[in-house]
């Protein structure tokens, strides 16, 4: 039998969607699971991508495609998986904050932790503090997630951190923050929870976020 699921870790590799749309299909029609597929190929794909990112040996537009390859993928999958299936590991609200209109990382972010099972909620970018505290007072999600890229914008975390503690809310919700400028001095003052200081090493810092928790 040919090797799909190896076929497919290549292909979100590289970035095919459309060789993961045929590959998926021709594995679907071998007999392979659904589960095997997106654990054994797809997510196999993007973690490899993903050490390379965190190596230094691939950058922000290579992690880019491939999540769109997977993407593709994890939709088309989709149907096929019945609820119980496909366990939601936790609910995430992620925004880049209030001036900064760069979200090309915050919407990487999305797209891995929806592929490793998390549901997001994306607030868009240049998000006020209100509407932050409103998604945690409304969603109640798990974690709370802020980017930012400019180091000017920057500086209105803490009154996002503010309103939160003032709404009653810092506590209900584990805070996380990344982007360019962020460090983990940063978040340590402010005392937020989560940091990560790429897209790739974000899913494992919500894991550990989530592990926390319980």
């Amino acid at each position: 039998m040919p090797d799909y699921l190896g076929t497919l870790a290549k292909a979100v590799q590289t970035g095919d969607a459309k060789l993961v749309e045929q590959t998926l299909d021709e594995a679907l029609g071998a007999g392979i699971t659904p589960k095997d597929i997106l654990d054994k190929g797809l997510i196999t794909g993007l973690q490899a991508v993903g050490q390379l990112f965190k190596d230094g040996q691939a950058y922000l537009p290579e992690m880019l495609v491939s999540a769109r390859a997977m993407k593709a993928g994890v939709n088309r999958l989709s149907p096929l998986f019945a609820a119980k299936d496909v366990p939601k590991k936790g609910t995430v609200v992620l925004g880049t904050i209030s001036g900064d209109l760069h979200d090309i990382g915050k919407n990487l972010v999305r797209m891995m932790l929806e592929c490793n099972g998390y549901e997001v909620h994306d607030l868009g970018r240049d998000v006020p503090a209100g509407a932050f505290v409103s998604a945690a007072r409304d969603i109640k999600p798990d974690i709370l997630g802020m980017s930012a890229l400019l180091s000017t914008t920057m500086t209105y975390i803490p009154e996002v951190v503010r309103s939160l503690q003032e709404a009653g809310l810092k506590g209900k919700v584990k805070l996380m923050i990344g982007g360019a400028p962020i460090t983990r001095k940063f978040a340590d003052e402010l005392g937020v929870e989560g940091y990560a200081d790429d897209c790739a090493s974000a899913v494992d810092e919500v894991d550990r976020l989530m592990r926390l928790a319980t």
